[in-house]
């Protein structure tokens, strides 16, 4: 056992879960939202024909779940902080499942973007509370290792899911099956979780359900001074990565002419992210969460600007965009969940109520820079080449806030037994 790691925590039923069951969990669980979100995109195209939908209305299916769901954060972590992770899990996945069926039975467009706002929402725990179960057991440098390699695995949903989702219309040509897969998922996770994951909240790290209290600790979350940064910083750049998801049918699909080879694609761009995360994970450690995650940073800013420059070339192809997509999503994978973990380093005895708030700011603020890139689609990749570089430039801002004018920190500690 490596220094500074507690022992693997009992399970409800006298068992034991080690490191590696608990990061596929974790991971699992948050592809559950991603599934959620990219097994619908190669239905866009039925589902709008089935309602009649004209336009980037179609999108709106993707933006009011991510939405939603930020605005969900809010609420799991204060109860978490008292009541445990193992029951708020099990609310939010039983909703999860729930809604999924409820969508799959839609009537109408506009039933189906209330079910899908109301299922983002009381979701949102699977979301929230993965980052506080890794927090209540581990800090510093290592929690971003684990949060890397839990990205690994989490980004292999989204690069399968719409082939799945595509795999789902061909067998049984109708897109409310893809919601009925949901279900299928989310009953599977509850099943695992259930009988395997212990209680990670310490007795000692309960809080009462005050509102003051609650409030006063969300709030120091998002507005000290040497995380809020981090946390803005992130819900810019994924912003960005959401607005390419909410247009990515239609460009890659329609304007670039891919039409079927749009899965494949987007998976491609889907698995460059998710080496990257199994790379950060590798040298975080070693280097430091915020010499790897300023370093790409800065790469990510130069793709930026070489995105821009060819969405505005008058003959820009399929071939130019994808790598360069590829290449910005990798340097996704050694931003994200590097941000993340300073972003939550300082609240180990609060880690449900700040992680709930860090997700409402992230999920918000991105969901609703995504839904405003994807509806400004035009037929080129103009809009989201300007998006990814004014995030990353903006980001980079927000970084030195946090860091006083200082970049590439030294490693951080594992501070488990303060």
């Amino acid at each position: 056992m490596s220094a500074g790691e507690r022992p693997a925590a009992k399970a409800a039923q006298g068992k034991t879960i080690g490191e590696r069951e608990l990061i596929w969990m974790m991971a699992l669980l948050m592809a559950c939202n991603a599934f959620g979100i990219d097994a619908i995109l190669p239905a866009l195209d039925s589902l709008a024909q089935s309602f009649a939908i004209p336009g980037n209305d179609r999108q709106f299916v993707v933006g009011i779940y991510l939405l939603a769901g930020g605005l969900g954060t809010l609420i799991p972590g204060a109860f978490a902080d008292r009541y445990g992770r193992r029951p708020v899990l099990f609310v939010a996945l039983g909703c999860y499942i729930l809604l999924s069926l409820a969508c799959a039975a839609a009537a109408s467009f506009d039933q189906l973007l209330v079910l899908r706002a109301v299922q983002g929402f009381f979701a949102a725990g699977i979301i929230a509370l993965p980052p506080a179960i890794i927090r209540d057991r581990v800090g510093g440098d290592r929690m971003a290792r684990l949060m890397s390699l839990i990205f690994v695995i989490f980004l292999l949903v989204p690069a399968v899911a719409p082939s799945i989702g595509q795999g789902v219309l061909l067998l049984f040509g109708d897109w409310r099956w893809i919601f009925a897969s949901m279900a299928v998922l989310g009953s599977a996770m509850t099943a695992w979780v259930y009988f395997r994951l212990p209680e990670t909240l310490h007795e000692e790290d309960r809080q009462e359900i005050v509102v003051s209290n609650i409030a006063r600790n969300m709030v120091r979350a998002v507005s000290l001074r040497k995380t809020i940064g981090y946390t803005l910083a992130s819900s810019l750049v994924f912003g960005a990565l959401f607005g390419f998801i909410n247009s990515s049918q239609q460009l890659i699909g329609e304007a670039f002419g891919a039409g079927d080879m749009f899965p494949l694609l987007f998976a491609l761009c889907a698995g460059c992210m998710a080496i990257a995360n199994w790379t950060n994970s590798r040298i975080v450690e070693k280097f430091g969460a915020r010499r790897v995650s300023h370093t790409a940073l800065f790469l990510f800013i130069v793709v930026a600007g070489l995105q821009y420059w060819f969405a505005h070339q008058p003959d820009e192809d399929l071939w130019t965009f994808v790598p360069l997509m590829a290449a910005n999503m990798s340097l996704l994978g050694f931003i994200g969940a590097n941000f993340g973990s300073i972003a939550m380093q300082p609240f180990k005895h609060i880690a449900g109520a700040a992680s709930s708030a860090q997700s409402f700011l992230r999920m918000t603020t991105g969901a609703l820079l995504g839904a405003t890139i994807g509806y400004a689609y035009d037929g080129s990749a103009r809009p989201l080449a300007t998006a990814l570089l004014v995030a990353a430039l903006t980001s980079l801002a927000f970084v030195l806030y946090s860091e006083g004018g200082r970049l590439f920190g030294p490693p951080e500690p594992d501070d488990e037994d303060d």
